[in-house]
């Protein structure tokens, strides 16, 4: 017993000292970033997250078998922390066994049982990684650029823990120091126990103890190993889901600072320009990264050749804030003159291929919000720097000259009611009392030429429901989405408070709008400017007036994929509301793509790309519509005018423009209606005289 005692303790106060001073060393470096005090408000909502994302593993289960490898790992060291208990109460007294449960065969089958799951678990994860090894799969791995050496170390140390520890509870049954008795429960340590048979009580106590000893020493220097591992997250993970935003990472840009000049100091500093600039929440998502790869299966800028690889942005900005770590803790002093965070840690043309899809963000298990780290470095770059893609000095001078990202002004913004054979009302002065919407255009609506012709579909069908609704023409100027994305917040909030300004004034109370994008400005961000709106898109006013019957589509024989814009499903959830629409058409047949709904793939224009050149790699628009076309389906079909543009370009690249047409929702609906017989040559007949330009 002494030689237990003696060695055990041993072993435990060195690696708790050295883990101890190592995690608190990171901690330190943790609240080196800029303070966040928003992260701990809603608690119900957090302990929900705790118990649903971390007990639950429920992102991890978006891939069903390395999901359930992980969640039985999870649950078995959950469980197994009995074990420890045990093992660690044997070290002191052979037959200890938990108070009140310690004896009972329940327990006893309950952990052999996760024994064995951890065990073929830690083969299942051995076996994916063999499989997807990047230096056979080179960058279509996802453990492209993790740290791989210490994945193989860790499953190691967990097999270690478990085979030592079967091994030595089917010595205690020989030696007769197992609590459980002769209960045939404990499965997997009597059937081990055999090994034993021809061995003496006295040398199967000196395996029992030796094996007892390994253990707790495997266990020590496991502790020790995440320690300095990536495998952090196994300790900063719960911190990172309990802090993290509330329902989701999505939608609205987290921060929006103060940019009224009279409060800001000359030291001031916009964006993140050094590790220090992030937020600590920022800095513990670096250290909560599990390297999976998930986020980098997502990506679309990294599905097509593109520099950003979400994953390895933050292992970089982790291997940044590790080699500063001695300045930010006061262990070194900070140089006069230090490099920025881009280039020398995130090249520019990684940070610059960013489409805020937020594909890496809905994917990422332990909710790391990659799109809001990448849009402060923009920040940075733009407002401290003025360093930029050059292209897209074009655009944001555009939308400060102008009001637009084409230049084209306020007076180009009414051309496209020129078609219809209604009025459509213009606000002057404020909106008139039997006006139900106010229909925010967009810049892409109402400039483009084939936007145009959504946006003209749409007024058609708001008219023929008897919809009452009027626009602001010349008084309308963009959102600001493009600027805030590209990371001129200066420029997004003159524009924003502008438009809260107009909209103020007109007395607008219900919105409703074509773009997603400024759908999410206007309903999601420009609360933080003061502007409080009822805002709908489009497909879900057309849902809702074909629901309540006013509107009744027609009969379209063809078939249809629809594709999800990032900032409207992703983004925004609203995933149901354009298929439906589809559905009430009688004669359409909807196809789904692989990627769509949440797994949506980006069209390749959001994140301000839509106004900067694709150098590198494949076009996104060209993956996207490639999928699309694979279906089969006669319509390609969305209810964005970025996607719209982007995926009709792609088309008419592929040169399929005469056999498959890129049509908004409303199109399609219009097209119902033109097209009473549901036959497909009747249908070919409509296509012929309205072709989509």
């Amino acid at each position: 017993m002494t030689v237990r005692i003696v060695i055990g303790m041993a072993l435990t106060a060195a690696s708790l000292a050295i883990a101890g001073r190592r995690f608190l060393y990171l901690f330190r470096l943790v609240r080196a970033g800029r303070s966040d005090p928003q992260r701990f408000g809603g608690i119900p909502g957090r302990i929900w997250a705790e118990l649903v994302e971390v007990g639950g593993q429920k992102k991890l289960f978006k891939r069903t078998i390395p999901g359930l490898a992980h969640a039985l790992t999870f649950w078995g060291f959950t469980i197994l922390l009995l074990t420890i208990i045990e093992t660690y109460g044997e070290i002191f007294d052979k037959k200890f066994a938990i108070p009140g449960i310690g004896r009972s065969p329940v327990l006893g089958f309950i952990e052999d049982l996760f024994i064995v799951a951890v065990l073929v678990s830690l083969a299942t994860f051995a076996i994916i990684r063999l499989v997807s090894s990047p230096a056979r799969r080179q960058r279509a791995s996802r453990f492209y650029g993790s740290h791989l050496d210490a994945a193989w170390v860790t499953l190691m140390l967990i097999a270690g823990v478990m085979v030592t520890l079967l091994g030595l509870r089917a010595a205690q049954i020989r030696t007769g120091d197992f609590p459980y008795d002769h209960s045939p429960w404990p499965f997997a340590s009597h059937l081990l126990a055999h090994l034993y048979n021809a061995a003496s009580p006295g040398a199967a106590l000196n395996v029992e103890t030796t094996l007892l000893l390994i253990n707790v020493g495997i266990i020590m220097s496991f502790l020790v190993f995440i320690s300095y591992s990536k495998h952090l997250h196994i300790v900063f993970a719960p911190l990172n889901v309990a802090t993290s935003r509330r329902p989701r990472a999505l939608g609205p840009l987290y921060s929006t600072p103060d940019m009224d000049m009279e409060n800001i100091s000359e030291d001031a500093v916009f964006g993140a320009g050094h590790i220090e600039d992030l937020s600590w929440k920022q800095l513990l998502d670096t250290f909560t990264c599990t390297e999976c790869g998930r986020c980098q299966d997502a990506c679309p800028a990294w599905n097509t050749g593109k520099p950003l690889n979400p994953k390895l942005l933050i292992m970089g900005l982790r291997d940044r804030l590790l080699s500063d770590g001695p300045m930010l803790v006061g262990q070194a002093e900070k140089p006069s003159e230090r490099p920025t965070l881009v280039p020398q840690t995130i090249e520019s043309d990684v940070l610059w291929s960013c489409l805020t899809c937020g594909a890496c963000v809905e994917q990422c298990p332990v909710d790391i919000e990659h799109v809001d780290t990448i849009v402060d470095m923009r920040r940075y770059e733009v407002l401290m720097e003025s360093r930029f893609p050059t292209e897209a000095g074009l655009m944001l001078r555009n939308l400060e000259n102008q009001g637009d990202p084409w230049g084209l002004g306020a007076a180009k913004r009414t051309d496209w009611t020129e078609g219809l054979d209604f009025e459509v009302p213009v606000v002057e002065s404020s909106v008139p009392d039997d006006i139900e919407y106010l229909y925010w255009v967009g810049c892409a609506g109402a400039l483009d030429e084939r936007a145009r012709k959504a946006t003209q579909a749409t007024a058609r069908l708001l008219h023929r429901a008897g919809v009452r609704f009027a626009i602001l023409g010349p008084r309308e100027s963009c959102t600001g989405d493009p600027a805030r994305r590209l990371g001129n917040e200066y420029l997004y909030q003159e524009l924003g408070r502008a438009n809260i300004s107009t909209l103020n004034e007109a007395g607008a109370k219900k919105v409703v709008a074509s773009c997603p994008h400024c759908f999410n400005s206007l309903a999601r961000e420009y609360p933080d400017l003061g502007g409080d709106f009822e805002v709908i898109h489009h497909s879900q006013l057309l849902s809702h007036l074909v629901a309540e019957g006013r509107l009744a589509p027609g009969s379209l024989d063809t078939t249809v994929t629809y594709h999800d814009p990032c900032y409207l499903g992703r983004h925004n959830r609203v995933f149901d509301e354009p298929r439906s629409v589809l559905d009430a058409i009688e004669g359409v047949t909807q196809i789904e793509m692989r990627r769509c709904r949440e797994k949506s793939f980006c069209c390749g224009a959001g994140g301000a790309r839509m106004w900067m050149e694709e150098t590198i790699g494949k076009r996104v628009n060209m993956e996207r519509t490639e999928e699309a076309l694979g279906t089969g389906a006669e319509v390609v079909s969305t209810a964005c005018p970025y996607c719209l543009i982007m995926l009709d370009d792609a088309v008419r690249a592929h040169q399929r423009e005469d056999e498959v047409k890129v049509l908004d929702l409303s199109q399609v609906v219009e097209r119902s209606l033109s097209s009473p017989q549901p036959q497909r040559q009747a249908n070919s007949a409509t296509a012929a005289e309205e072709p989509v330009r």
